[in-house]
Formats: C-alpha cells, sequence, structure tokens
C-alpha cells in the first residue's frame, strides 16, 4: 500500500508522514521534495534558479514515477509526501490515482498563511514579490480542485493536533 498525503505546501504533509512512519513502522517514508533534492544534489531553489518551474516539474514527474514503481516493484509500504504542485501534473495525478490511497490534508488560507509566514525564502512558488496571503490564495484558487479531484479522502486540518489528523489517516487507511 502506497499512502500519499497531497495538498498545499505548510498543510503538515511532511509532519504528518514522518508521525504516520512512526506509527506505522512496516511502512516507509518519503518526501518527494526532499528525494528530489537528494537526488539532483541542490535544494529545489536551485533547481528553480537553474531551470525554473518547468524543469522543476520535470523532475518531479520523473522521481515521482520511479519511487511509486521501486514501491510497486518492491510491495514495500509507503508512505508519500507530495510537493504541494505535484497533483498540478495530469501524469502525476493519474500515477497518484493508480498507485495510491491518496489524503487530502485541506487547510484554510489563514492556517496556510500562519504556517508559512516566513517561510517564504525556502519555497519558489511564494518567493515572486507579491503578499503572503494574495500569493497563496492565487495558487489555492488553482489547485483547490486538483487537490479534490485527486483525493481518496479530505482530511480537514484546521485547528487539530497532528496526532488526531494521523489518527484519522490510519482509521481511513483501515491500518
Amino acid at each position: 500500500m502506497i499512502i500519499a498525503l497531497s495538498g498545499f505546501m505548510g498543510c503538515g504533509k511532511s509532519t504528518a508522514g514522518r508521525m504516520l512512519a512512526e506509527r506505522l513502522p512496516d511502512f516507509d517514508f518519503t518526501d518527494l521534495d526532499d528525494f528530489i533534492e537528494e537526488d539532483a544534489g541542490m535544494s529545489i531553489s536551485q533547481i528553480f534558479a537553474n531551470g525554473g518551474e518547468k524543469a522543476f516539474r520535470e523532475i518531479e514527474s520523473d522521481a515521482l514515477e520511479c519511487l511509486l514503481m521501486v514501491s510497486s516493484a518492491s510491495g514495500r509500504d509507503m508512505i508519500l509526501a507530495l510537493g504541494g504542485g505535484t497533483l498540478t501534473n495530469r501524469d502525476n495525478a493519474a500515477l497518484v490515482r493508480e498507485h495510491c490511497e491518496n489524503f487530502y490534508l485541506k487547510a484554510e488560507l489563514d492556517t496556510l498563511c500562519a504556517n508559512l509566514e516566513g517561510a517564504s525564502a525556502g519555497r519558489p512558488m511564494l518567493g515572486d514579490g507579491e503578499d503572503l496571503r494574495t500569493r497563496i490564495e492565487s495558487l489555492m484558487k488553482k489547485r483547490a480542485s486538483v487537490y479534490e479531484k485527486a483525493a481518496d479522502y479530505v482530511i480537514v486540518t484546521d485547528g487539530r493536533a497532528m496526532d488526531e489528523i494521523v489518527s484519522e489517516i490510519i482509521g481511513k487507511a483501515g491500518l
């Protein structure tokens, strides 16, 4: 089984993934962005600086396909924290729907702004000079329906402890 965690940056995908891996020791945990950075030998920001978003999305798609194929071939269970924009590529969304149980960690604008305050330096999609709230709102208008369509389950995260969210994921996954 592959559990994918999707949603906007700052919604808690990586934190939930690590906690899930602690509670489900038979599952491997991979953060897609961390995997990309390790494989490329540079940060996401450096990849964006060198080739722009288009180059990053191509690398991201290749990395996603590789991880899903390796997990499927090995029979290993995996928890995969997707990048915030991973599902904006139709092929990526199709791969996730085909190979994963996808949990959309849904957070409202206020929650995302609070979680991402001061974090735009390491997040190229937030760093174009716009007000943080305006940028998040703009991206969410484009992405919210993508997240919804690709989700097997929607988990609302606002005002909830991460342990409660993780328990809900485990319950919905039947683990």
